[in-house]
């Protein structure tokens, strides 16, 4: 999958199952100040993320992630 097709995937996702605006989610944004995330729905999001991409993700991981930008970084390294 390329770059590109990755973000607009993630973006979409996201975008849909947290009801926010895909133009809402840009590469800079906080995730989980855009998406208002509380522990419960960052858990959801995990999941989400592991389901849609076939990634697995250690919650040791996930506090590094802050940015979208990161989180198509990680993704995408997953992905390789």
């Amino acid at each position: 999958m390329e770059r590109e097709e990755l973000i607009a995937k993630v973006n979409e996702v996201l975008a849909e199952e947290f009801e926010k605006e895909v133009s809402e989610i840009t590469p800079d944004a906080d995730i989980k100040q855009t998406l208002e995330l509380d522990s419960l729905s960052l858990v959801d999001m995990v999941a989400l993320i592991e389901n849609e991409f076939g990634v697995k993700i250690k919650p040791s991981e996930m506090p590094q992630v802050k940015t979208f930008g990161a989180l198509y970084d990680f993704i995408a390294e997953r992905m390789a």
